[in-house]
């Protein structure tokens, strides 16, 4: 926590490029365009969009892929995952939601690209489910051990 109110990071699955939003972003959104969806290997890319100077690179180097002629999309060059999203020139970053070290902090406020929007993606969390540990046998747990970057800044 600062003096201006919580710190906001985020970064990669294994922790090789992180980040911090100097104050939160102004706009949340989910893209269900082809784009996203095979930008992000899922069914919609999820963005939090602020100004460039407010999103600062704190450890490592983003990847970038110019995606199409306008937009450019950065990940890590380490594990892959995807950590932003910008229109070349615009001044904006969003960076992913997922990768924010607390993702539920701002929900989405508006959907674009919903011409991709998949049939049944409304049925998606009425699906009968179970967490992850059910699957798993107890004996077997050790094995799963996460190797992912914890859900905040740390020395590496």
């Amino acid at each position: 926590m600062t003096e201006n109110g919580p710190v906001l990071t985020g970064g990669c699955q294994c922790g090789a490029v992180r980040y911090r939003l100097a104050r939160p972003p102004s706009r949340v959104s989910v893209c269900f365009c082809r784009m996203c969806q095979k930008a992000v290997g899922g069914y919609f890319g999820a963005y939090a969009s602020s100004r460039a100077e407010d999103v600062v690179w704190t450890r490592g180097e983003l990847s970038l892929f110019r995606s199409s002629e306008v937009a450019e999309r950065g990940f890590c060059g380490v594990c892959g995952t995807p950590l932003s999203f910008s229109y070349r020139g615009s001044g904006r970053l969003s960076v992913s939601t997922g990768s924010l070290d607390d993702p539920a902090a701002f929900p989405p406020g508006v959907a674009h690209g919903i011409e991709g929007r998949v049939p049944f993606f409304a049925d998606i969390c009425e699906l009968e489910g179970t967490r992850t540990e059910d699957d798993i046998p107890a004996d077997e747990m050790v094995r799963y051990r996460s190797r992912q970057h914890p859900d905040h800044d740390t020395e590496r």
